[in-house]
């Protein structure tokens, strides 16, 4: 699925409460602070991506199991945020131009939640 990007918004800025937000994918758009580079739409696509195969709403549920375990765990959001099992896949992978044509489904199950 192709995303509708939201450019120069200042969403992103609004929802930055725990780490700074450039772009945030609410799907089916992605949301830019500013114009967006081609690296970070990349990012993002791939978000689009793991929404799409999860149907949206458990991708949320996950994404926000993911943080709470990790507050725990390290009680940082920052370190709680980077080891969210959809943003590795996302950072892994977002300097790749063909990941989203070659990506296989569920690629982000290969990442342990710790």
């Amino acid at each position: 699925m192709k995303p509708i990007i939201i450019r120069n918004s200042k969403l992103p800025n609004k929802l930055s409460w725990f780490i700074d937000i450039a772009a945030i994918t609410l799907w089916p758009f992605i949301i830019c602070r500013d114009e967006g580079n081609p690296t970070m739409i990349r990012h993002e696509s791939i978000h689009i991506a793991q929404q799409t195969e999860l149907l949206v709403l458990p991708f949320y549920l996950l994404y926000l199991f993911d943080f709470i375990v990790g507050l725990v765990i390290w009680r940082s959001a920052k370190l709680a945020y980077w080891n969210i099992r959809f943003e590795r896949e996302a950072y892994d992978y977002q300097s790749d131009e063909n990941y989203l044509i070659n990506r296989k489904p569920y690629t982000w199950l290969k990442y342990d939640l710790i």
